[in-house]
């Protein structure tokens, strides 16, 4: 799907059986943890089509890598090849390069990316990245549009790590870093979440030593080299939460197979006392429709309700009799997809930082654009209630994330068109 690309979408009850992806979030860090070692690792469960993965694998090639793909596995190897230690990329970037730094740094002592990009939300800077490599003893600085480093002894010296916020990106790389750095790293206020124990995982089968002690504290003893590794990636949990609220606001009728329970036990809470109706059959879940009603949200790190989420659910809220509240302390600029929703008819009103959305409204369709991932799937969600059809531009935004979204969608029984 290419950025000029528009999605068609005609309102539709979805109905039937879905298989999750593996999580986008975290198959890029694991990608990015795969500069580590020169031994292969193999990963399974892996979203082989998501945009962000492609970019991410090209990226991994550009420095010297050879990524083999076959369904849902990849296969990064190096096979003799020398990896560069600076990446040098003109095409579109992703925010996941602060994390390819850490591990060209990690691993040989400098490291040389592009200013990272990916969804623009609120002020989304990398001073915490910058910290933490300089704590571990790097040189940072930019250059020409470029982030780079430079270790004078060759080898990061591992050290205590204060993050000022729970940040999951900073956590991640602090990690990275770690596992190749001499002596022990010790990342306080972590932000301990499913992706984050996934990359600790991978680590720790590669030889790592990784002691996470909740949200206090995790500690990393580094070693000189890393081993390869098989390791499967877990469930997407914005998928699944994705097709969850689809099949209420549809009055659908969906199973989500392999669906991660334990990742989203609190914004199930929330979403189980507004009317979803969820029914277990093994490690599915049968999701089927109903009338939702007003709920009140605020976004926290994990186990709260991630960001990502609250665009999904003021779909969820826009079809509720009454008045729904969210508020995102994170990233509070990130209401701009409730401008594109009202196009589409869903009465709302901005308080400082608090949204307000005055649901029970039929949608009506509409031509309107999706700003980041989330918020293009949240249109999508609208979409397929909405009179009439709705138009999405920018709709390459979704397949960022979502894996053969359109297949997947068309199995339900969702009428839309890609032109």
């Amino acid at each position: 799907m290419n950025e000029s690309n528009k999605l068609l979408i005609q309102a539709s009850r979805l109905e039937g059986d879905v298989s999750l992806s593996g999580a986008k979030n975290s198959a890029l860090r694991l990608m990015a943890a795969s500069i580590l070692t020169d031994e292969p690792v193999e990963l399974f469960n892996f979203p082989n089509n998501l945009l962000d993965v492609i970019v991410h694998a090209e990226m991994l090639e550009v420095l010297g890598k050879n990524c083999s793909k076959n369904k849902d596995t990849i296969k990064i190897s190096e096979s003799g090849n020398k990896i560069a230690t600076a990446l040098l990329w003109e095409k579109r970037s992703i925010r996941n390069t602060l994390l390819i730094l850490g591990a060209l740094t990690a691993r040989f002592g400098e490291g040389r990316v592009p200013l990272p990009g990916g969804c623009k939300l609120g002020e989304r800077k990398y001073e915490l990245h910058v910290m933490l490599l300089e704590r571990l003893g790097a040189k940072v600085w930019e250059e020409e549009g470029f982030l780079c480093t430079k270790v004078d002894r060759k080898r990061l010296h591992g050290t205590d790590i204060h993050l000022s916020i729970r940040s999951t990106g900073a956590t991640e790389n602090a990690i990275i870093c770690g596992s190749l750095a001499k002596g022990k790293t010790t990342i306080w206020n972590p932000h301990v979440r499913p992706e984050i124990m996934d990359l600790v995982t991978m680590l720790s089968k590669m030889g790592a030593g990784i002691t996470v002690y909740g949200q206090k504290c995790i500690e990393v003893e580094g070693i000189e080299k890393l081993n390869g590794v098989a390791h499967s990636v877990i469930p997407d949990n914005m998928e699944a939460l994705t097709w969850a609220i689809g099949s209420v606001i549809t009055r659908g009728d969906i199973e989500i197979h392999n669906f991660p329970q334990e990742h989203l036990d609190v914004p199930l809470i929330f979403l189980k006392e507004s009317g979803m109706k969820i029914y277990h059959n093994g490690s599915n879940v049968i999701v089927r429709g109903g009338n939702p009603y007003p709920l009140e949200i605020s976004t926290g790190p994990y186990p709260g309700i991630n960001s990502d989420m609250q665009p999904l659910i003021a779909v969820y809220a826009a079809m509720s009799q009454g008045v729904s509240k969210i508020i995102d302390l994170r990233f509070p600029g990130r209401y701009g997809y409730a401008e594109e929703l009202l196009k589409m008819g869903m009465q709302y009103e901005i308080d400082r930082d608090l949204l307000v959305i005055h649901g029970g409204n039929r949608l009506k369709g509409a031509t309107v654009k999706a700003l980041d991932l989330r918020a293009g799937m949240a249109l999508l969600l609208a979409g397929l209630t909405a009179e009439g059809e709705t138009q999405i531009e920018n709709a390459w935004q979704i397949g960022r994330g979502y894996e053969n979204f359109m297949g997947k969608l068309k199995n339900l029984g969702a009428s839309l068109t890609l032109i």
